[in-house]
């Protein structure tokens, strides 16, 4: 096959993408498919700028908003680059965050015709709008903490609530810009950083207790994994930086648990209608509930993402997922 593989961008998780392209890309040529590398913030890339931008790595924290947007002033359309990828037989996306997983680029490939990877822009769109996830989550019957949208006092936080609570972005992946509160006078500052990445802020229920996340492939449950983040919540630096965060596949489950796990992971997929793969995030309170955290619709694809891990649990090697993701998208279109 011919493939595009759209990575970069100009989200805040533009060097998460850069870092899952860098890991795709030798992947897919090595089971023999013809690979073009298009950075949406910069256009197609070969030889030695394709390998130096590949190599770059994920910092410890997200490119900074000024550097983002000296990006997108320049980024050219994805239309633009139309030459680069219309005559392709499938677009690998290995974008994260912002316009790469919101919807919008997958509506464009829509609208060209061309078959790509992962969910479509409705799906796509409903997992990045956490509040609307949610709302589609308990329509589902999967537990998910309760939360309250900004603008919201201190009060009626400790009313519906109680202390502690998550501040976030309502549209960003990779925690970034999230806050534990666990006080009404560290509001403010959670609700500024939050409001750097998103007009529309979430204020929810912190559950304590145990990372779990699960990988659906082709509508089936992968192997439950468990994060074991050295803080409170699984963040920016504990996702991408060595020595992180642990990460055990298959987690140390009763059986009957990581079923109930999988089976909602499963259920959470079909209620926001997503592709052939994405991936639940949950956590697992001291008492054994389990409490949906949000759907990523385009997880992170290195050989070490959970995602991949999961699958490698399962039996499917790195290039076998690929290889799947590549003919769902192909059987899809």
């Amino acid at each position: 096959m011919k493939i595009a593989v759209l990575f970069g961008g100009t989200s805040e998780e533009r060097d998460v993408s850069i870092a899952s392209a860098a890991q795709v890309i030798p992947a897919l040529r090595g089971l023999g498919h013809e690979v073009v590398a298009v950075d949406t913030a910069t256009g197609r890339l070969e030889g030695p700028a394709e390998q130096r931008l590949l190599t770059s790595g994920v910092g410890p924290k997200p490119p900074s908003g000024t550097a983002l947007a000296g990006m997108r002033q320049v980024a050219p359309a994805l239309v633009a680059e139309a030459a680069d990828v219309r005559d392709v037989d499938v677009v690998f996306l290995a974008l994260h965050g912002g316009a790469g997983e919101d919807g919008r680029i997958q509506a464009v490939l829509d609208l060209a015709g061309l078959p790509y990877t992962g969910s479509n822009h409705i799906a796509s769109a409903a997992a990045m709008d956490k509040d609307l996830s949610k709302r589609l989550f308990r329509a589902a019957g999967v537990p998910t903490a309760d939360w309250i949208m900004a603008p919201v006092t201190a009060e009626e936080i400790a009313a519906a609530l109680g202390w502690p609570v998550v501040v976030k972005p309502n549209k960003q992946g990779s925690t970034v810009g999230l806050s534990v509160v666990r006080s009404a006078d560290a509001l403010p500052a959670a609700m500024a950083l939050a409001r750097r990445h998103d007009d529309e802020v979430m204020v929810e229920r912190f559950v304590p207790g145990r990372e779990l996340t699960v990988g659906v492939l082709e509508g089936h449950a992968l192997p439950v994994g468990e994060i074991i983040a050295p803080g409170e919540v699984f963040d920016y630096q504990a996702k991408y930086q060595a020595g992180g965060a642990r990460e055990i596949f298959p987690a140390e489950l009763p059986a009957d648990v990581a079923s109930r796990v999988q089976q909602l992971a499963v259920r959470a997929h079909a209620a926001l209608k997503l592709g052939a793969y994405s991936r639940i995030d949950f956590r697992m309170d001291p008492r054994g509930g389990l409490w949906c955290l949000e759907a990523n619709s385009l997880p992170g694809m290195t050989a070490a993402s959970l995602l991949p891990q999961a699958a490698r649990a399962a039996g499917i090697g790195f290039s076998e997922l690929l290889e799947r993701i590549c003919r769902a998208a192909l059987r899809k279109a």
